[in-house]
């Protein structure tokens, strides 16, 4: 196998049934396929690799993209972007480093690299930030775009809480797989190996209203998904509570019909408060789930958090293509979605076509960043929000 096979599948299977590819000129697709088809014919991985994430890019669909996680090593560091700043949340094990807010690398300011990074990143500019972490750490990439060192380390320029300024090298030898720190999903966590122990977490408190934990809307295949979504809508329907309170933050998606139940527990109460909160972790079927809430609630549903990592209009579904002779996987999309004006085409699903509502735009309410993580949330903070609802 070589890389040219890798490319192959691409071009012959990725690019002719994704359809957010029609809306892009020719020549520039030829363009990056004649820089991706060179740098696999001289077995250039990590170049076709790059190449390929910008190829894959154009469309700004972030549910088509090359995902190298698999296939790279990178150094041992862990960044997550969380609020508006790119924070060193973790590190590999026998690395030390400076937690805080990352400044600069090898003396370049962060806002700068992420606007050379921007064209190779697939999405909105919120998924950007999710995914473009791991440029930062791939050596690869920081030299294709002209910001590597002059030696043979990279200098990380990171500040603490307090405001002190850290600097500190890690030699460009010394790599790990970036499946370890980085996963294919990323969901913000420090853990970079977090997976929900439950699909649905409850907690209530009497005469102020219930808070439901949805981190993953991902089913195992053996039903674990819709038995959790039934026992919520169950508990929904019973509630007296007037104040609801749904945390979809981190949430990276899934299959939304499997949670249609709740959305009509949450519906048939006429009189109920809702209020949602999202992160730029939120995607694709999680986004799908507010944007129904939204249209069947309308001013009784208040967004709280941070734009979501996709917009309305968006194209999914498809599948994955692993690359053998790289190891990177490639999602390409086959499906049309218009959540704002509640439109399909041709290649919507019938399935999804009849599920479609306009729900307009999705503007936040009440704008919060940095607050307690998801599972950290149980208690004050979701008691907080539910206390800012009107009675």
């Amino acid at each position: 196998m070589s890389l040219i096979q890798d490319f192959e599948q691409v071009l012959e299977t990725a690019l002719p049934r994704d359809p957010s590819f029609r809306r892009i000129e020719k020549t520039a697709i030829d363009s990056c396929i004649s820089d991706a088809r060179r740098y696999a014919s001289e077995g250039l991985k990590e170049a076709f690799l790059f190449s390929t994430m910008r190829l894959l890019a154009l469309p700004d669909n972030g549910h088509t993209r090359l995902i190298p996680n698999d296939a790279i090593s990178v150094l041992p560091l862990r960044f997550v972007s969380i609020g508006t700043a790119i924070q060193l949340v973790g590190t590999a094990p026998e690395t030390t480093a400076p937690r805080g807010k990352l400044v600069a690398v090898n003396g370049t300011p962060l806002s700068q690299i992420e606007a050379a990074s921007e064209t190779f990143l697939a999405g909105t500019r919120q998924r950007k930030r999710v995914i473009g972490s791991i440029i930062l750490v791939w050596p690869y990439a920081l030299a294709r775009l002209g910001f590597s060192s002059k030696d043979e380390t990279t200098e990380y320029r990171v500040q603490d809480e307090n405001g002190q300024i850290s600097e500190f090298e890690v030699e460009n030898g010394h790599t790990v797989p970036a499946s370890t720190l980085y996963p294919r999903n990323e969901h913000g966590r420090g853990d970079p190996a977090w997976t929900p122990e439950r699909l649905v977490e409850t907690k209530g408190w009497r005469g102020l209203g219930l808070a439901i934990l949805l981190p993953s809307f991902l089913d195992s295949g053996e039903g674990a998904l819709p038995k959790a979504i039934s026992g919520a809508a169950e508990q929904v329907s019973v509630c007296l509570e007037k104040k609801l309170l749904i945390d979809i933050r981190g949430n990276t998606g899934g299959d939304f019909l499997k949670t249609m139940p709740l959305i009509d527990a949450i519906s048939e109460n006429a009189s109920r408060q809702v209020v949602v909160l999202v992160d730029k972790f939120t995607f694709s079927a999680a986004i799908v789930f507010v944007a129904i809430l939204k249209h069947r609630l309308g001013p009784r549903l208040k967004l709280i958090g941070e734009e979501m990592g996709d917009g309305l209009t968006f194209f999914a579904e498809g599948g994955s293509l692993d690359l053998p002779t790289s190891g990177a996987v490639v999602r390409y999309s086959s499906a049309f979605h218009d959540w704002e004006n509640g439109t399909s085409d041709e290649t919507t699903p019938a399935e999804i076509a009849r599920q479609l509502v306009p729900a307009g735009t999705l503007d936040l309410d009440w704008e919060l960043i940095n607050e307690p993580t998801a599972e950290d949330a149980h208690g004050a903070f979701y008691q907080r929000i539910l206390r800012s609802l009107r009675n």
